[in-house]
């Protein structure tokens, strides 16, 4: 088999690992809050454990980055991960207390949560100059969360949310047999004496910053999102219906994303990005009675995850060295999605309440955007090697 050959079914195979390893959010994101309300817990202790989702990205992705940058192996690691992963959510079967599942999903996410800063270097890497390809490859993964948030939504309404570790479990499966075929070649790592040292200049700081505020800002559509429109009167298959519109525009901007890199740049998406978000918490604080605001609202999941999403991740491939890529993916995850999206669940928890307080869980989320819009201009364009100022 030639190189591009080699190269093209590989790409198939990280496709369907995207595939699954967003299906498993699809299932996981949206119906968490409502499965542990059926279990008896309140949203205090909701928003706990939603967190713990998000805090293992603040150390999983970091440390198996060290490995994979030290190393080189990092097919293997998907491959660990996904069997690891696959393995210790048979504990989420059981119905255990609030402490039981806190340690449950403290294992299992530790090993998931760790797989997609690997399999994001293994795409840009086996893409090589044709990193505009990226959006395709990944928007894989937003059919993957398209296709199982609309199907488990109907599946609740049903059957009720104890279908979700049946589901979850088939999806766990279907990642590990993805990940075998990917190549174990290892990438070509530096001697120590050669390797530069990783070295976090403004640009990337700030950049990191207002990824966290990003995704302390999203705290309540991750959270809460489903109760939240439980509580506003719709059903949990229409919830279901509402968050496949926004991967759908989500999908769709993927598509067109490295042409408005190309021609915009990273900064000036970033920022249009993080000001309709603002707007987006905002609609959902105030109209979302409104079934038509509500479909607007999901629509600018276009920006809020779909361009921000495509502009971070080239972002962080181009500021970072081939030898710490691995770790720059890792940053980015832990930090956003770890530390953001853990802060974001958890205040979000204590705002909610008994739901009466709801509307202000958004407002803060709009505050959160619209800082996270701030923190970007303080991040240095870089052009063709040169800096030029935001």
């Amino acid at each position: 088999m030639d190189q591009t050959s080699q190269a093209s079914t590989q790409l198939r195979w990280i496709s369907a690992c995207y595939f699954f390893f967003f299906a498993i959010l699809g299932v996981m994101v949206p119906y968490l809050g409502v499965f542990f309300e059926n279990r008896g817990f309140n949203p205090q202790e909701i928003g706990f454990l939603l967190a713990i989702l998000m805090a293992t990205r603040i150390i999983a992705p970091n440390v198996w980055a060290m490995v994979a940058d030290r190393t080189g192996m990092r097919a293997q690691l998907v491959k660990w991960g996904a069997a690891a992963a696959a393995v210790s959510y048979l504990t989420f079967f059981y119905d255990g207390s609030f402490t039981y599942l806190a340690i449950s999903l403290c294992v299992y996410t530790f090993f998931w949560n760790a797989i997609l800063a690997q399999l994001e270097v293994i795409t840009l890497e086996t893409l090589g100059e044709n990193t505009s390809r990226y959006g395709a490859i990944r928007s894989f993964g937003s059919l993957g969360y398209l296709v199982f948030v609309v199907g488990v939504g109907f599946g609740i309404s049903l059957w009720g949310t104890e279908i979700l570790p049946y589901v979850g479990m088939v999806l766990f499966i279907g990642l590990l047999l993805c990940a075998l075929p990917l190549p174990s070649d290892r990438a070509v790592v530096k001697a120590k004496g050669d390797t530069p040292k990783l070295v976090l200049d403004k640009g990337i700081i700030w950049f990191l910053i207002s990824a966290i505020l990003l995704q302390m800002s999203a705290g309540p559509f991750y959270g809460f999102f489903v109760l939240y429109l439980k509580q506003s009167g719709y059903t949990e298959a229409v919830a279901g219906i509402y968050v496949a519109l926004g991967v759908l525009a989500e999908i769709l901007m993927f598509m067109i994303a490295p042409r408005l890199i190309g021609r915009f740049g990273v900064n000036r998406l970033l920022v249009a990005s993080l000001g309709l978000t603002a707007i987006r918490w905002l609609i959902m604080a105030y109209l979302v009675d409104s079934f038509i605001w509500l479909g607007v609202s999901q629509l600018l999941h276009a920006f809020t995850f779909g361009l921000v999403h495509a502009a971070s991740i080239q972002f962080v491939h181009r500021r970072f060295d081939v030898s710490h890529r691995s770790k720059g993916q890792a940053l980015y995850a832990s930090l956003s999605f770890g530390v953001g999206g853990a802060l974001g669940t958890w205040l979000c928890g204590m705002i909610w309440g008994d739901g009466s307080g709801a509307y202000l869980a958004w407002l803060a989320a709009a505050i959160c955007a619209f800082l996270a819009m701030l923190a970007v201009y303080f991040i240095p364009k870089q052009v063709d090697g040169h800096k030029h100022t935001a």
